[in-house]
Formats: structure tokens, C-alpha cells, sequence
């Protein structure tokens, strides 16, 4: 992905050298994007295909506002929001009731998917009509799977979130103002051919360049969501187990990395910055988005990633407390998990729930000279307390304090850079895809055709690496294969997809994210949530400005 300025910059360059002396320059021509007509080489399809690949990412980013990741999080069954930390875009995703047409993170997520389908659309018009040089068909037919893939990925968030979408297959080239709603069982049409495509176009997982551009492996993860959403669980098996049984790929079960010798368990290894990529000893991932730090790569990262904001706790902002490696970095604590994550979820000794995966207990660390005498003590949760400082000086915790600030959290998203204390931008790999849900999507497949025994194999499979109590069949159903994800997949999974996916989200949020007991004025619970509240509305801005034909609103907005 950083090489896509230096191929910009290329391809600029042959495009002032081949126009300069033409009789037609000032013709009205497009030479300053990927346009079709400009995908004619291997330099032009590469530089389109990275160009994915950021704004994918950028799909990921955000430094406006550090609430819009949440989205995905807040109000499902795993997370509460403090109170004035989680405003923004995501407050209507847990204060329902104050979900409308003119909700900004709906609209966000519409546009940022049509914007990824759209630049799809050129690429796979470019390679099916441009007859580009110096590419043979089986270059030109990956990198119209590459395309698919994306396109595919869009389609499904859009037909998941939002029903009946509009589709586009073909590259727009003007102002468009008459969309309707395609039914979406045409939209999982188009979804399954462009996957069809992928899974037998796309190179095989093992180069190194293949690594962090998408090939087949991660296009059969895909492919299993989308089955099992279709409705289609032999298919999802099928397209699971075609990952397992690949051989490339195998759980972590063991010590690894640039931790190896350190305080830690296998889990907490894969989510270590330097530890996430295959070549780093992750055996496990599939799809790993690598991200490096602008300040040392020039075009390394884009934007200023927020996970680590939203996921780890404010303790910073607790007296006697400053921002460590080992405490994940200076987080926020725009959200908090729920007391049924953190106290009904795990079994006790289930490793994913270890000290080095979910920080419960916080210890004095400032290494100034006031706090000589406390440095080290656990810092007491849930009670009003006083220290005195070897200075004389006296500070106070209030329960206030703790029920968000310090609240036990994940530290899948944890990054540290001695060099930027504060830490505005999150540094370290995004981890899409790995065998751990592989093996839960497999499970799944398994339950709903009547295999409970094979899907608690699978699930097997991963409490075992846990140390966790074995299950068997007679505990197998949706809501068990769900509980897991959340313990596997915590602050890793798009939480929100999967449970309207699965049709649980209004019942599991009901059930398992009501009111807290800690509240009083610092928690936010979920409020409001109808049945409708299963779909995102349709943009109203998109509904306004489409003057020729009617796009209709979702139910209930």
C-alpha cells in the first residue's frame, strides 16, 4: 500500500509526457483519476487496485469523529456507552430513539460503500473491455477478481445493513439521479457471481505480495458470511472448510513474536504490534490490512486510526496513573464493556479473558517522585479513596472514576509509541480476517444443517487453545455459537453485522445490554430499539437529491 504515491507519481508523469505535444490536450478528458480510459497498463491497473486498498482503509479511519468506529459496537449485546463520551455518530446506535433519515453515520457508510463500489466498477470494466498491454489473461482475470472481491464486500454491508439497495455494475460517468431499489435477492445474486469469480481468479495466498493484496482465502471467508446470511449453510461449510482443510493456515498455540519471552499467553500475542502479519509468526491470520507509521514510512498509513481511543480505557485520567505499553497506550474509553461480557461471558480460566487480554486491574504507575509510595498499589475500583503523596499532597478516586475511566477493557487494540505519548493516531495492523472465525463461521454452518456434533468440534477447536471447559452437542444452537464469537472475536468482529446477520440483534440486545446497575449518570444503556431498528435508514440526502425516481425509505424512519 505505500507504493501507491510512488505509482501515482509515475503515472503522472507518462500522462504529461504522452499529452504535452497532442493537437487534442484540451480536449475534455479525465487524467487525473482512474478512469477507464486511463487503465491500459500494469502500472495503471496496480495503482486502481492499491487505490482499493486505501480507501478501504479509509473506511476503517477517523479523526473527525472518534465515535463513528463505535457504530458497529454500541447497542448490539457487548458494550455500554459513558456518558458524553460516546455523542457523535454513534449516539443514535444506542439511543434509538433518536435514530432518523438524517442519521450521519447511515449516511457515511452508504456513501463510503458506493464510493469502493463504484472505483470497483472501473477496474472490472477496465479489465473486461480495455485489452490492456503487457498483461496476460490470467494477470488481467486477478485483478478484476481483486475488484470483484471489494465489490462483493460492499454489496454484502450494504444488503445486510440496509435491504433493498441500488445496484451498480457498470462505472458512473455522470451525475445520476433516478436510482431505485434493486431486491436484494438480485443484489446476493451479483454478490455470489463476483465471489464465484474471486474464489477461482484470485492468486493463492503465499507470495509476499499476496500476503496483504487479497487472493482466494480471504475471498472463501467472505464467500462463508455471505452463505450463511444467504441462507445457504452446506455452501458456507463448504466455503469454510476449504480454508481449514488448506493447510497454509493453523491456530496459535503458542508463545511467538516480539513478546515471546515476555509476560503474555498465545492469544494476547496475535494482537501485539510486530506480531500480526504471517511473516511476523501469526499462522492464524488471513486478511491482515498493514499499517505503518507515516513518521517512518513515508504513504505508510492514512488517516489517524482511532481503535485504540475507543477501546481502551481512560486511565490517564486518573490520578497516580500515566499512559504505558503494558496498559495498551493512552485510550479514551469512548465505550465500555457491558457487565455481561465482563462478568457472565467467560469461564474463569478461559485465556481470553487472561490479565493480557482484558485489563481488570490497574496498579499506581507514575514514575514521578510523588508517588514513590503508591507506585505499584491496585488502584481501588468502585469505592471512594484517598492517597496521601509522599509530597503531602492528597488524591482522591471517586466510583465515578472507575465505572468508565478504569472499567475493565480489551486490549486487542493497545499501541504504544514512546514518541507520542498522547497518541492520536493508532499504528499497528488491522487484523480482519483469521482461522478463529473461520472455524465459528464453520460451526455455524454445521448447527443450522443438524451437525451439532461437528459444530462442537469446531467450537472445540477453539476452547481447547482457550482453556476453556469442552462443550458438546446437546449445547449447540445460535445463541451458544454467538456467546463464542463474542468471547473470540471481542473488539475484533463487526458485532453490529453479525447480529443482523443473524436476525439476534434486537433480542440479544434487549436481553443482554439493559439497564446497569453501575449508572447513575455515567453509564448509558440502550434505549429505544424497535424492530425496525434492524436496518440503517436510507440517507435522506440521498433521498432528496435523487429527483428523477423514488428511493424509498426503510420501514419505520
Amino acid at each position: 500500500m505505500k507504493k501507491l504515491i510512488i505509482y501515482i507519481g509515475i503515472l503522472c508523469v507518462l500522462v504529461i509526457t504522452n499529452t504535452a505535444c497532442d493537437e487534442s490536450f484540451l480536449d475534455e478528458k479525465v487524467l487525473d483519476r482512474y478512469a477507464p480510459e486511463s487503465l491500459n497498463d500494469r502500472l495503471g491497473f496496480d495503482a486502481a487496485a492499491i487505490g482499493l486498498h486505501r480507501h478501504f482503509v479509509s473506511m476503517l479511519n477517523t479523526d473527525q469523529d472518534q465515535t463513528l468506529i463505535g457504530i458497529w459496537h454500541v447497542g448490539t449485546d457487548i458494550l455500554w456507552a459513558p456518558s458524553g463520551r460516546s455523542n457523535g455518530d454513534s449516539r443514535s446506535f444506542f439511543s434509538y430513539s433518536q435514530m432518523n433519515s438524517l442519521d450521519p453515520a447511515s449516511r457515511k457508510t452508504w456513501s463510503s460503500l458506493y464510493v469502493l463500489i463504484n472505483n470497483a466498477n472501473i477496474l472490472i470494466n477496465s479489465a473486461e473491455n480495455n485489452n490492456p498491454t503487457g498483461m496476460n489473461v490470467e494477470e488481467i482475470s486477478a485483478f478484476n477478481a481483486e475488484a470483484r472481491f471489494f465489490r462483493a464486500y460492499a454489496y454484502n454491508m450494504l444488503a445486510t445493513l440496509f435491504g433493498d439497495v441500488p445496484l451498480l455494475i457498470e462505472p458512473l460517468t455522470a451525475p445520476k439521479t433516478d436510482f431505485v431499489r434493486t431486491p436484494v435477492n438480485e443484489i446476493n445474486a451479483v454478490i455470489e457471481q463476483d465471489l464465484i469469480f474471486a474464489t477461482e481468479f484470485l492468486p493463492n495466498a503465499g507470495s509476499a505480495r499476496h500476503e496483504s493484496r487479497i487472493n482466494k482465502m480471504m475471498a472463501h471467508q467472505l464467500f462463508a458470511e455471505v452463505y450463511l446470511r444467504l441462507g445457504k449453510p452446506a455452501e458456507a461449510e463448504e466455503q469454510a472448510s476449504s480454508i481449514i482443510g488448506n493447510g497454509r493456515y493453523s491456530l496459535v498455540n503458542q508463545r511467538y513474536g516480539v513478546n515471546a519471552n515476555g509476560p503474555g499467553d498465545p492469544f494476547s500475542d496475535m494482537f501485539i504490534k510486530g506480531n500480526q502479519r504471517r511473516n511476523q509468526g501469526n499462522t492464524e491470520a488471513i486478511w491482515v490490512l498493514e499499517m505503518e507509521n507515516p513518521a517512518d514510512i513515508a504513504g505508510g498509513g492514512s488517516g489517524n486510526p482511532q481503535q485504540r481511543r475507543l477501546w481502551v480505557g481512560g486511565y490517564y485520567d486518573i490520578p497516580g496513573m500515566e499512559p504505558a505499553d503494558s496498559l495498551g497506550g493512552r485510550g479514551i474509553a469512548r465505550v465500555r464493556l457491558n457487565n455481561w461480557v465482563l462478568y457472565g461471558l467467560y469461564d474463569e480460566l478461559d485465556m481470553r479473558n487472561s490479565a493480557f487480554n482484558i485489563k481488570r486491574k490497574l496498579y499506581f504507575n507514575n514514575r514521578g517522585s510523588a508517588y514513590d509510595n503508591i507506585r505499584g498499589q491496585e488502584v481501588p475500583y468502585g469505592k471512594n479513596s484517598e492517597f496521601t503523596l509522599t509530597n503531602g499532597n492528597v488524591i482522591k478516586i471517586f466510583p465515578a472514576d472507575t465505572i468508565w475511566r478504569m472499567a475493565p477493557y480489551s486490549m486487542k487494540w493497545g499501541q504504544f509509541d514512546n514518541r507520542d505519548v498522547f497518541g492520536y493516531g493508532m499504528w499497528k495492523d488491522f487484523m480482519l480476517m483469521r482461522l478463529g472465525e473461520t472455524y465459528l463461521l464453520r460451526a455455524e454452518a454445521r448447527m443450522l444443517q443438524g451437525d451439532l456434533a461437528g459444530a462442537a468440534s469446531d467450537i472445540n477447536v477453539l476452547r481447547e487453545r482457550a482453556n476453556a471447559p469442552l462443550v458438546n452437542a446437546g449445547q449447540m444452537n445460535l445463541d451458544f455459537i454467538l456467546d463464542e464469537r463474542a468471547r473470540e472475536l471481542l473488539a475484533e468482529e463487526n458485532r453490529r453485522m453479525t447480529l443482523v446477520r443473524t436476525g439476534t440483534l434486537v433480542e440479544r440486545a434487549r436481553r443482554l445490554n439493559g439497564t446497569s446497575p453501575l449508572a447513575n449518570g455515567e453509564i448509558e444503556t440502550t434505549d429505544g430499539l424497535q424492530d425496525f431498528h434492524m436496518k440503517f435508514p436510507i440517507p435522506q440526502s440521498e433521498i432528496d437529491l435523487n429527483k428523477d425516481a423514488e428511493l424509498k425509505q426503510n420501514e419505520g424512519y
